[in-house]
């Protein structure tokens, strides 16, 4: 064909193009290619330049003559001839809507007119506990979808052609109508049952043998979703592409949705952990010291100040130890601790122990009744102190108004009646 071998020029530029080893599978390729080019498609906003790189690499390295004769002589030899024509013969929307079964051949003619429907995104709830969102981690997921058949190229057909369907006449769909009263008609309209919504028909002995007309067959995939470090609940993460695929339809993507799952210990709020923990009251007057296990593993020593006293709900905060902060993990927010105290039984202190903590705590207020006189004292009435649980005794109280209230509306009732009774 040629007098003279080619000069070698850059055989690696359309491998780097598409983001691929020079080893890489025809699979490798097609993948590479779809998420590619679904990024950079113009209608999706993407860049018209990098859209057509994309298709003139995928075009040649998808054809195995043409990828050979690329791998040894590289670009100029395509330009020059070989292998059936040139590097770029043809319309980079007709090898996009060839390749997600748009149906555009390579006839050379721009497609671009041509408008696909979209496939469903298929959305899934994935479950995260706190440390998996302090830590980041990734999850293997099996997935079921649908693939076009790679031994009809999603056609159904041994031919490749189908017919059209008479049930629906090619619509799809069925309109039924019926009258339901005089004058009255109503339409109803059902997916057609002869094509199942595709319009057409394809005849027993012209249906695949491996996907049996459906155009589709089942795929297992194991995806590898990584939860970054500082995520949210609610976040979604997006594999763009990767849902069922179907003819004449641009595949929808795969979304997962983070669901935090609530964690025994430690509440978060934006960047920030909460956490509770419980005194003695000999803590909180005396000090106190303990181990928190973080998130992470990490034991943190917390502990009170010399002379300190900790309140009932009272905060302290420790910088820099609450959550990672998404996309920038080296910052991080506060982690807030709540103190409880917890007070003794009653009886639990004896005397002698109560003069020795009166003499310790501050003096009791001037109006306490350790300072009123004899006279004060024996005009004062006596009480009894009793325990009681406010919840339940709210839920008492409640209880017995409701129970007043359907008396009231009885005799309500009874008034009438009688009166009506006497007449």
């Amino acid at each position: 064909m040629f007098g003279r071998a080619p000069k070698k020029s850059n055989n690696t530029k359309y491998y780097e193009v598409l983001g691929v080893p020079k080893s890489a599978s025809q699979d490798e390729l097609k993948k590479a290619y779809r998420k590619a080019a679904m990024k950079n498609h113009p209608d999706k906003g993407g860049d018209p330049e990098k859209f057509k790189e994309l298709a003139q690499a995928f075009e040649v390295l998808s054809d195995p003559e043409k990828r050979e004769i690329y791998d040894q002589y590289g670009e100029d030899a395509l330009k020059e001839g070989m292998g059936g024509g040139g590097a770029s013969s043809h319309s980079p929307f007709d090898i996009f809507e060839q390749f997600f079964g748009g149906g555009g051949s390579f006839g050379g003619g721009s497609s671009r007119g041509y408008r696909q429907k979209r496939g469903e995104d298929v959305v899934h709830a994935l479950k995260v506990s706190l440390e998996e969102l302090y830590n980041g981690t990734t999850k293997k997921l099996s997935l079921s979808r649908n693939v076009l058949c790679q031994k009809c190229k999603g056609k159904g057909s041994k031919s490749g052609n189908s017919g059209r369907c008479n049930g629906c006449h090619g619509n799809g769909v069925r309109t039924v109508t019926r009258q339901i009263g005089p004058g009255m008609i109503q339409q109803m309209q059902h997916v057609c049952s002869e094509c199942r919504g595709s319009g057409e028909v394809i005849s027993e002995k012209d249906k695949c043998t491996q996907c049996k007309g459906n155009k589709v067959v089942q795929e297992k995939k194991v995806v590898e979703v990584h939860v970054e470090k500082g995520m949210l609940h609610g976040q979604k993460i997006t594999f763009q592409g990767e849902a069922d695929e179907a003819p004449d339809t641009v595949t929808g993507d795969i979304v997962f949705v983070l669901q935090q799952k609530e964690h025994p210990k430690f509440k978060r709020k934006s960047d920030d952990l909460f956490v509770e923990h419980t005194l003695s009251l000999t803590e909180a007057l005396c000090g106190f010291q303990f181990a928190l296990t973080h998130l992470d593993g990490r034991q943190l020593l917390i502990r009170s100040n010399p002379g300190e006293v900790i309140k009932p709900d009272q905060y302290k905060a420790i910088n820099d130890e609450g959550m990672p902060h998404h996309v920038r993990p080296f910052m991080k927010g506060r982690l807030y601790i709540q103190f409880k105290v917890e007070f003794p039984d009653s009886g639990l202190l004896t005397r002698d122990q109560c003069r020795f903590l009166e003499k310790a705590l501050p003096m009791r207020p001037t109006s306490s009744a350790a300072q009123l006189s004899d006279m004060e004292l024996d005009e004062c009435e006596e009480t009894i102190l009793t325990d009681v649980n406010m919840e339940e005794e709210m839920r008492r109280k409640q209880h017995h108004h409701h129970g007043e209230a359907y008396d009231e509306d009885d005799d309500d009732d009874a008034g009438p009646r009688v009166q009506c009774a006497q007449q």
